[in-house]
């Protein structure tokens, strides 16, 4: 990503533009303005880009395990845990926040076991199984 932000900045260099786009040079400038668009336009992407990164995901063959360290103050009776096949969503969280947690791969949402030790939410899905069977479909030729 680094050299990709380099190589602009060196194409920016060499272009002659107009009084007042000076600022475009500047690189840190132009990431700040596209990520500011794309929470603008997609805000659930937006937060996943720019996430506060409490959530950690990760994977076995059969099961996919998620840590979120829950924050001071959280209430045992609040707390919410909803699955989805591909988003896990905490509801419950102080000040009556929540926080959404985009899964690496499709789950059985059904299947769950969560658990809180040392002020850390333990969850663990079960992948959903990848269909290894062809199904065959006719052809309609007009």
């Amino acid at each position: 990503m680094a050299s990709n932000w380099d190589d602009l900045e060196r194409w920016m260099e060499g272009q002659q533009l107009p009084r007042g786009f000076e600022v475009l040079r500047e690189p840190d400038w132009v990431e700040k303005f596209v990520r500011r668009m794309m929470t603008k336009a997609l805000p659930d992407v937006a937060g996943h880009m720019t996430g506060t990164k409490a959530a950690q995901t990760s994977e076995s063959k059969l099961y996919i395990g998620v840590k979120f360290k829950l924050p001071s103050g959280s209430d045992k009776n609040l707390l919410r845990l909803r699955v989805k096949e591909d988003v896990l969503r905490i509801d419950g969280l102080p000040g009556g926040g929540h926080e959404v947690v985009k899964l690496p791969k499709l789950v059985k949402p059904r299947i769950c076991q969560a658990t809180v030790r040392d002020g850390t939410l333990h969850v663990k899905l079960r992948k959903r199984p990848i269909s290894r069977t062809y199904h065959e479909h006719s052809i309609y030729w007009p």
